[in-house]
């Protein structure tokens, strides 16, 4: 008789049983991006990227100018070929397929929409020219508006629209021909600030009641943040991290994730001890923290102590020998409506943020002010420390505004 805690081990499938669960894999992946590496003479602009998009998820491809996410949704809508590897539509490998041949349509940030034609006449447009069926066409024609919530429109021109509604006949034309993927390159970047927020709840709505794959790009995170089933996080035309945006937020697998996804406080430290996915180490001053380890960390390794600003509590007085905690300088703090946001020095200059709510009873104190910054042990997360720092031009404009200016003397 088999003890309580011994494990039955299970025969390796047979070669259907393997085939059979390959095969359900693969209809689950609408889009594979297989290896694919894409030059532009010298310049490697998506290296060796590797990934599958599955049926009837929003999946977003996220990143600074340049990272490569443009070239990647260029290639799967066929505007650009891969220098090697494959790009697999429905398990076909359409690499050298023209864009016109494959299921798949693309929206742009700029809607091109046909200004002579009514709403409707322009969602048909695509219909009309694969010569479909009238009363289909006007069935279909019917239904993406109302999924838009457009119904009423049909016999306006775009110049009687507003940028949002122009941009849901842009999305209404695009799902017309029922396409296996819907690319979607920054849509959004022309709407402004509010149109553009509940523009994103919208793309979302449509998305899960069409129920077809969304492939969106954006450089804005928020926008990922808020739409995406998962996001494929991109640097320098290597994919940095994939996962739900919950796990790229809370648990980054690199430096680069961690400081470009939302703000993170990023310290150096020295890893002393690993032990089943967890990781102590020490920072500059001495602070000793444990914390959740990214793999691949080992004992010696230099790392990077992450806690997101919100994790962060600051104290006058020095919390208990039990709390993690550093010792701060105020440099400047900002009201924000429901927090005020602490810019803080940390040891050896680090630049720190914390972000206090009412629920802190902390008394606004002034710049120059010593104030602790303590966390809790499930808030921090231990990293790889990254060669070197890849900042986007948003990230390094911040810096140089910070940068105090130094003035000749006459």
């Amino acid at each position: 008789m088999r003890g309580a805690t011994e494990s039955v081990k299970l025969p390796p499938p047979s070669g259907v049983e393997a085939r059979e669960a390959e095969r359900r894999v693969s209809a689950d992946t609408v889009i594979g991006i297989e290896h694919v590496t894409k030059r532009f003479g010298t310049f490697v602009a998506v290296d060796d990227a590797h990934f599958g998009i599955r049926r009837g998820e929003f999946f977003s491809m996220l990143g600074p100018s340049g990272c490569g996410k443009t070239t990647t949704l260029r290639m799967i809508a066929g505007f650009e070929q891969p220098s090697e590897g494959e790009i697999r539509l429905e398990g076909e490998d359409v690499s050298k397929v023209p864009p016109y041949k494959r299921n798949v349509n693309t929206v742009f940030q700029q809607y091109a929409l046909f200004p002579h034609l009514t709403v409707a006449a322009n969602v048909a447009f695509g219909l009309q020219a694969k010569k479909v069926a009238k009363a289909e066409i006007t069935k279909r024609v019917a239904e993406l508006l109302e999924v838009v919530r457009l119904a009423d429109f049909g016999n306006r021109k775009p110049a009687q629209l507003s940028g949002g509604q122009q941009q849901r006949v842009a999305l209404a034309r695009a799902l017309v021909n029922y396409p296996s993927a819907l690319l979607l390159d920054e849509p959004l970047g022309a709407l402004d600030l509010k149109l553009r927020q509940a523009m994103q709840l919208e793309l979302k709505r449509i998305q899960r009641e069409v129920g077809i794959t969304f492939v969106f790009v954006t450089h804005d995170q928020e926008e990922a943040l808020t739409m995406s089933d998962r996001i494929a996080v991109m640097s320098e035309g290597r994919v940095e991290q994939i996962g739900s945006p919950e796990e790229i937020y809370h648990q980054p697998t690199s430096e680069f994730v961690a400081g470009f996804i939302g703000m993170a406080n990023l310290m150096p430290a020295t890893v002393s001890a690993v032990t089943a996915g967890r990781a102590t180490a020490t920072l500059g001053d001495g602070t000793v923290v444990d914390a959740e380890a990214a793999d691949g960390l080992a004992v010696g390794d230099p790392a990077t102590f992450m806690v997101r600003p919100e994790r962060m509590h600051l104290s006058v007085d020095r919390p208990g020998s039990d709390a993690a905690a550093v010792p701060t300088e105020v440099v400047d703090l900002v009201f924000q409506g429901p927090v005020v946001r602490f810019d803080l020095r940390g040891p050896g200059g680090s630049e720190l943020v914390a972000h206090v709510g009412p629920e802190d009873d902390l008394r606004l104190p002034h710049a120059g002010d010593r104030l602790w910054a303590r966390w809790e042990p499930d808030s921090g997360r231990l990293l790889r420390r990254a060669d070197r720092v890849v900042e986007d031009a948003e990230t390094r404009e911040i810096h140089e505004l910070k940068t105090p200016i130094t003035r000749s003397e006459p």
